[in-house]
């Protein structure tokens, strides 16, 4: 198939920090050119990719800051996907809805992965107006707050199974705390949650502009006050891969609607275990008991730090390379593109592995209101 792989600009994919959805961008567009599509990816000129990079902006925009407003520049990364609409079998966004008006008349040849929330009051209209595009969710919990649409499937997210490598021990000592500092994140429950079980507690997020009165009238005093916090600020692939696998435990205090969750099942790939509060996707990725423990509150949460020790962390990889791996999630997508396509080829993936290639067959509205660097992660970022 020729398909072409429409990404956010606010990040390269795959990015070189902080990054939900830009990340499974990559993670999808390489898994299809290993599996012999032709890949054209639509995303910033910084991107690195195996695909046809079709660059719509010099670099990431939250990186640049010459950039004002994103949404002229995703104007026209959508009319040069149009362009060019023609030479693609299919064309697959991750950009929320902002070329909704763009495809309406030809949603037989796209796929749009919604990556974000979907409760916010003003979109069940949008949402209604193009109910007929197809839409894949990237949790079934997602889902719930929508108005009827076009639902094609739901795929949870997956990474390549050697990119944060298992450790059979935490040799830090530490618990992790990966993330936005937002309050929907609960970068403050995690630090109570750690002061209680008396376990130090080491914090890799950024600080987004929308965010930054938080940090600094909220989180930042809490940690000054806390001497077994450590703040270190955003981290790359590469030092993401120790700091979760030496830790304990991920802490996931979330307190909003976690469409996914992707730090979850990076954790899940390093063997450690996530304490997760049951809300949104949670309860979907985290397997309770056996990859991680769910609580209701920070009581719980301190408790199910004492008994951590009890989850085997080589059954919390093997969970991981069970339901969350990039093949698997690259088969899945093949299979909603050809149900689009009509097409009953052979799939190019069979149970998250490779075939070989003679098988293969909120934008704006975030923008409007001045919160664009707070897009969620999905997982998430």
């Amino acid at each position: 198939m020729k398909i072409a792989q429409v990404a956010p600009l606010y990040e390269s994919v795959p990015p070189k920090l902080y990054g939900g959805t830009e990340r499974i961008v990559s993670y999808l567009t390489e898994e299809l050119v290993r599996g012999g599509h032709e890949v054209s990816l639509f995303a910033s000129g910084d991107s690195v990719t195996d695909a046809e990079l079709v660059p719509c902006a010099p670099a990431a925009l939250r990186l640049d800051p010459r950039v004002v407003d994103p949404i002229p520049i995703h104007i026209n990364m959508i009319e040069k996907v149009m362009r060019r609409a023609h030479e693609f079998d299919l064309i697959h966004f991750h950009i929320d809805f902002l070329h909704f008006p763009a495809v309406r008349d030809m949603a037989e040849k796209t796929l749009t992965t919604l990556h974000g929330r979907l409760d916010l009051r003003d979109y069940h209209e949008v949402f209604s107006t193009f109910s007929r595009l197809p839409l894949v969710s990237v949790s079934d919990d997602q889902r719930r707050p929508m108005p009827p649409v076009n639902w094609a499937a739901t795929v949870h997210h997956g990474l390549p199974p050697d990119l944060l490598p298992f450790k059979a021990q935490a040799a830090g000592g530490y618990l992790a705390f990966v993330g936005r500092i937002s309050p929907e994140k609960g970068p403050d429950r995690a630090i109570e949650i750690s002061r209680r079980a008396g376990l130090p507690l080491k914090i890799a997020a950024k600080v987004d502009r929308a965010d930054r009165e938080y940090w600094e009238t909220t989180i930042k005093p809490m940690i000054d006050a806390n001497p077994h916090v450590e703040y270190i600020g955003e981290i790359d692939e590469i030092r993401k891969a120790s700091f979760l696998g030496d830790a304990v435990a991920l802490l996931f205090p979330i307190n909003w609607p976690e469409p996914f969750g992707l730090v979850m099942i990076e954790a899940m790939s390093c063997g450690t275990p996530t304490v997760a509060f049951r809300c949104g996707s949670t309860a979907e990725v985290i397997e309770n008991g056996r990859s991680g423990i769910l609580v209701k509150s920070v009581d719980e949460a301190v408790a199910a730090v004492a008994r951590i020790d009890q989850i085997d962390r080589a059954t919390v990889r093997s969970c991981f390379q069970r339901r969350f791996t990039a093949g698997r999630m690259a088969g899945q997508y093949c299979d909603v593109y050809r149900r689009l396509l009509g097409r009953a080829e052979q799939p190019a993936f069979a149970n998250g592995n490779r075939l070989p290639l003679a098988s293969a067959g909120v934008l704006a509205s975030r923008a409007m209101r001045g919160i664009e660097a707070r897009r969620p992660s999905s997982i998430e970022e």
